[in-house]
């Protein structure tokens, strides 16, 4: 499976590396590929993009004439979390112009893991935040496609383009994409996103109620009803986000913002494994629950 998008900052590799600890820790065998320059994934899982003698850059120049026949199985790394690796580093850079030279550009990573599909029961794929071959390349390869976008205010602008993509894709190499599932990562980042009802205390209740005529009632100060505003008016931009992501995708989730994400994320190494009962982990649990359906 493939997790696109052609904007950056959308949780990808987030995305990409927390649903395959959960399915590791479910014990499915994972690999995940890394075929974006900036080697994220690689570093997410404790491997120095720097350390890899070979990585993905390899396999994709050993479809150019002259340079030396480099296998997925020839590159791949066991990593502390359990997960397997194809690592990626920035010399990926320098194989996208020789792709354009190759007719069959768009294949080569679908035909490089194919001797690996009856290995692992997940594979999954990280593309850069881009339009190039390593996205076409990512997607050709994917049976399903995980989509991710951000809470902000833009996050729908860049649905239209992605779908223009999958069009040009179908057009061009008569390959059909549907996408499976859209991921909206740091949902509600700028606080709470509910809107708190105050409580009524119940009559019922002889000492609550005597105590609510007791205790003087809380004024909310001028920037409190501001702030109250502000998160009310949040809530209602991201319903209606979430409602029209929805009308163009078949399953949307959210992942909830979790400073536990960064703290994994520093430390090499999924949530799942660092802190699997955060807000973010248990999020990550239920998709990859979904995920593994697929297979």
């Amino acid at each position: 499976m493939t997790f696109s998008h052609h904007k950056g900052g959308t949780g990808k590799t987030t995305s990409c590396l927390n649903i395959a600890g959960f399915c590791v820790l479910a014990g499915k065998k994972v690999l995940v590929v890394d075929c974006d320059p900036q080697a994220n994934a690689t570093a997410g899982l404790g491997v120095s993009p720097e350390s890899a003698r070979k990585n993905v850059y390899d396999v994709f120049m050993s479809r150019v004439e002259g340079f030396p026949q480099v296998s997925m199985t020839d590159i791949i790394q066991s990593t502390e979390s359990g997960i397997d690796l194809a690592p990626a580093s920035l010399d990926l850079v320098g194989a996208e112009p020789y792709l354009y030279e190759i007719a069959s550009r768009a294949e080569v990573l679908r035909d490089a893991l194919l001797p690996l599909r009856e290995k692992y029961d997940l594979i999954l794929i990280d593309t850069p935040p881009s339009m190039g071959q390593f996205v076409i390349n990512g997607l050709f390869a994917a049976d399903h496609i995980i989509v991710t976008l951000d809470s902000g205010s833009f996050a729908l602008n860049g649905v239209g383009p992605l779908f223009t993509i999958f069009e040009d894709m179908k057009e061009d190499l008569g390959k059909d994409l549907h996408v499976d599932m859209a991921i909206i990562s740091r949902w509600g980042e700028g606080g709470d996103i509910s809107v708190p009802v105050p409580e009524t205390p119940e009559k019922s209740d002889l000492v609550s109620w005597l105590r609510s005529l007791l205790v003087p009632r809380h004024i909310p100060t001028k920037e409190e009803l501001v702030a109250e505003e502000e998160r009310a008016k949040e809530h209602e931009r991201l319903t209606g986000m979430r409602a029209e992501i929805g009308k163009k995708f078949p399953d949307v989730h959210t992942v909830p913002y979790s400073p536990e994400v960064y703290e994994a994320q520093k430390r090499g190494m999924p949530i799942s494994h660092i802190s699997p009962e955060s807000s973010a982990g248990c999020a990550y649990k239920q998709i990859a629950d979904e995920v593994m359906k697929w297979t």
